[in-house]
């Protein structure tokens, strides 16, 4: 594939297209009467240019095609992976977890957003649940933590022992109240009270007093390093009048240090993450609650989103929270549906319908298009209206990533690949002496009857029959998303 401008040559059958050469047979009659050292260069030409494979008669998958090598004239390091998510969001990877609930929950989410990217937590589940998925996705790696666990003096270490178990803190700023914004009176650690069996002790009496502060207004970078020469764990951060307003943790120093292309806000340079919703009225609930936790994009999840469902669901969260919380709309495989979106207010495109691998729509209902056709046409339209758009399916291999991006998509949604990963939601189990995972299909039986139900998503929920548009199964165990 080259940029080269379009021409009118007949495409060989698309199976072919990967392996095969074409030479013009202009070419090849002047090579058997030995003229080849005076054609022209147009004639020796190698494959074609994009718009010729995808808008050829019929469609691609990207196992269809493969692309041609060019001229290299820069280094390795001087590439950047830096891509639009949506409109006002940029990932330093272009890689985003899929919303099913056997990928993308609080540790997928995490580990996502530490090498750049971004997870989209599945709302197969209660409000509740799915709200605390993100809220620790939030906690995790904090600049500034606006709102960390507090004590009063009157609480006991059993108090301490519940927030560890909890959430896995263990130093805990101490406030007269007992709550953010009351006066600091100390901090309580690990080493305050690590060997105290009797956990009915007041936390007053173990606390330390003699606390280290930064002042309210003092930088990230100037907190820092009073973190480090103070080499306590944690800071607080006072105003005037000694009241405590946020806190700073060693333990981000570290994550600073060993994750530097971490996806973050740029205020409280917390870690990105998304969250799923549906267009039934009671998830405007959902998405309420989500925004408080500090949700930054919503994905509308839906097989075919170019529906008066999505196009009021959009225009309810442009009019209610504006730029606050940007939309990935969709799923769309058409210029058609795209317009549609894009002129309802959707910030990014999520294209794919039925090319996920363990779905079946287009087998079951006949409908959606092939990846990479679906790819290349939503984005060039796309383009230019500003709005970025998301392959979502049909990426088996770390080479599709490529041509998903080669076909113009910013960033890619990934289920199968991170399925059975250490960090995706479920327990590992032995079949045949293999270590399994369970992997669903959001379009499966499986999942349409469990937890919050997918069965809207396919517009399904009220059918006295549903029928599946995924499968269930199982797959093997993939290690950990760190290596």
């Amino acid at each position: 594939l080259t940029k080269r401008k379009a021409k009118k040559t007949e495409v060989p059958h698309l199976d072919r297209l990967a392996t095969m050469a074409i030479v013009p047979a202009k070419l090849t009659s002047a090579m058997k009467n030995g003229q080849s050292e005076n054609m022209e260069d147009k004639d020796f030409r190698d494959g074609f240019c994009g718009h010729e494979v995808f808008t050829a008669r019929g469609g691609v998958t990207f196992d269809d095609y493969i692309v041609l090598p060019g001229f290299i004239d820069f280094a390795a390091e001087a590439v950047t992976l830096r891509s639009r998510l949506t409109r006002k969001i940029t990932l330093n990877t272009p890689f985003v977890s899929s919303p099913m609930d056997t990928v993308t929950e609080a540790q997928t989410a995490i580990h996502m957003a530490l090498y750049g990217g971004i997870g989209i937590v599945h709302c197969n589940n209660t409000i509740e649940e799915q709200c605390e998925i993100v809220r620790q996705v939030k906690r995790f790696k904090n600049g500034f933590i606006t709102d960390p666990f507090t004590l009063s003096p009157d609480h006991r270490l059993r108090d301490i022992d519940t927030i560890k178990a909890q959430s896995g803190f263990s130093g805990i700023p101490v406030t007269e109240s007992g709550k953010m914004g009351a006066r600091l009176v100390g901090i309580v650690t690990t080493r305050d009270h690590d060997f105290i069996l009797d956990r009915n002790v007041l936390v007053k009496d173990v606390m330390t007093t003699d606390v280290v502060v930064a002042e309210e207004g003092c930088s990230l970078e100037e907190a820092n390093n009073i973190l480090r020469d103070s080499k306590k764990g944690k800071l607080p951060i006072v105003n005037s009048h000694g009241e405590l307003v946020s806190l700073i943790s060693r333990k981000d120093l570290r994550k600073n240090r060993d994750y530097p292309m971490a996806s973050k806000d740029h205020g409280n340079k917390r870690l990105l993450v998304g969250a799923s919703i549906h267009t039934r009225d009671s998830d405007k609930e959902r998405l309420k609650r989500l925004v408080e936790q500090g949700v930054n994009v919503v994905v509308i999840d839906s097989s075919q989103g170019n529906s008066t469902f999505q196009k009021s669901m959009i225009e309810y969260i442009k009019s209610t929270y504006g730029d606050v919380v940007q939309i990935i709309a969709g799923n769309v495989v058409t210029i058609e549906q795209a317009r549609n979106l894009i002129s309802w207010g959707a910030d990014a495109l999520r294209v794919g319908m039925g090319s996920g691998s363990i779905c079946t729509t287009q087998e079951v209902m006949a409908c959606g298009r092939p990846q990479a056709t679906a790819v290349y046409q939503v984005a060039r339209y796309a383009r230019t209206q500003g709005v970025p758009v998301i392959a979502d399916g049909g990426i088996s291999n770390v080479g599709k990533i490529s041509k998903a991006l080669v076909a113009g998509a910013s960033c890619i949604m990934m289920g199968s690949m991170l399925a059975g990963t250490e960090e995706s939601p479920g327990e590992y189990f032995y079949k045949d002496g293999i270590r399994l995972k369970r992997y669903r299909g959001m379009g499966s039986l499986d999942a349409m009857n469990s937890g919050g139900g997918s069965a809207d998503r396919y517009f399904s929920e009220n059918a006295k029959v549903q029928v599946a548009q995924g499968v269930a199964g199982n797959v093997a165990d993939k290690g950990s998303l760190k290596r």
